[in-house]
């Protein structure tokens, strides 16, 4: 234990160096428990005369349990296992155990890259983020790692697969069509047309699925931006789950059809982008007014955006 350190002869040697919170009588001075005081302290003696040491490895072991969230303390872990030339494989089974204790915490993920980086081979990282995504299948940090690894190893031929099993598992966990995308775009290559039409595809066949998931429709849309192609090439798709019909200056909806709102907030999108500002302003209003009051000032927004723009151009 940290307090422990006090009476070890093996830190005897050491003055511990005390948190200066401002001087003798700091104006919000930090509560730090005891035992955290007193292992910091020895930190800041060995961190300033840059002791490499077995006895350094342990106390940042020690004070990773206490504070996670503390990066010097991971920096300084990492120097002391590449110079003390520690079994990394081993350093990654105690990041596991870490990991799965405080499985939000981003430093942890920092650190195992720069040992990951170092090890040179991935063997262990797939099942391991396998098991950290069952706890949690949106952690952010293990997605950002995961995207780490496929770049680093080059192992994109395993992601479409796994993010495909994970949007079957949640059609609206959003972590993984965010992943997919990166699998689809993240390689800083052109991606063939037939590619762009097939995700298209996916996509449209998860929106009906689950008509107002907000996250296949932004992965859609996504797509179609990045591709840059028009977002009218949907509207046929959006008119059916929005039950819209259509003359040349009006929309109307059939409320006891529409599937999905979302497909009017497109179809408001796609009569813009064509200047038909009637009928945008149309469908703004009924989601202003009966299918997304929640947002009723931005689409009342959107509406006089649209409105300025097209008075500008005239």
């Amino acid at each position: 234990m940290p307090l422990a350190y006090i009476s070890d002869y093996s830190w005897e040697d050491i003055l511990p160096i005390p948190q200066d919170d401002g001087g003798e009588n700091p104006l919000a001075p930090i509560a730090y428990q005891d035992d955290y005081k007193t292992a910091t302290g020895y930190l800041r003696a060995v961190m300033s005369v840059e002791e490499v040491s077995d006895r350094a490895l342990q106390l940042t072991s020690d004070l990773i349990f206490m504070n996670p969230a503390h990066y010097s303390v991971w920096a300084y872990r990492a120097r002391l296992l590449f110079a003390l030339k520690k079994d990394l494989e081993q350093e990654l089974i105690w990041i596991e155990e870490v990991g799965q204790q405080f499985p939000k915490n981003y430093q942890i993920w920092n650190h195992r890259e720069v040992i990951v980086d170092k090890y040179d081979n991935p063997i262990r990282e797939l099942p391991f983020i396998e098991v950290m995504l069952e706890l949690d299948s949106k952690n952010y940090h293990v997605w950002s790692y995961r995207q780490w690894l496929v770049r680093r190893f080059d192992l994109w031929v395993t992601e479409l697969p796994y993010t495909h099993r994970m949007i079957e598992n949640d059609v609206r966990n959003n972590s993984a069509w965010n992943h997919r995308f990166f699998t689809v775009f993240g390689k800083g290559v052109d991606v063939a047309q037939s590619v762009i039409d097939d995700e298209i595809d996916y996509a449209k066949r998860a929106i009906l699925k689950a008509p107002q998931n907000a996250s296949a429709w932004n992965y859609l849309l996504g797509v179609l931006k990045r591709a840059q192609r028009p977002i009218s090439e949907i509207e046929e798709f959006c008119n059916d789950l929005a039950a819209v019909t259509t003359t040349e200056q009006s929309v109307n909806v059939d409320i006891d059809r529409i599937a999905s709102t979302r497909a009017l907030e497109v179809l408001a999108d796609i009569y813009a982008s064509r200047s038909e500002v009637e009928k945008a302003a149309q469908a703004w209003t009924l989601l202003a007014e009966k299918y997304d009051p929640i947002r009723e000032n931005y689409w009342k927004f959107k509406k006089s955006q649209a409105s300025q723009r097209f008075t500008a151009t005239a």
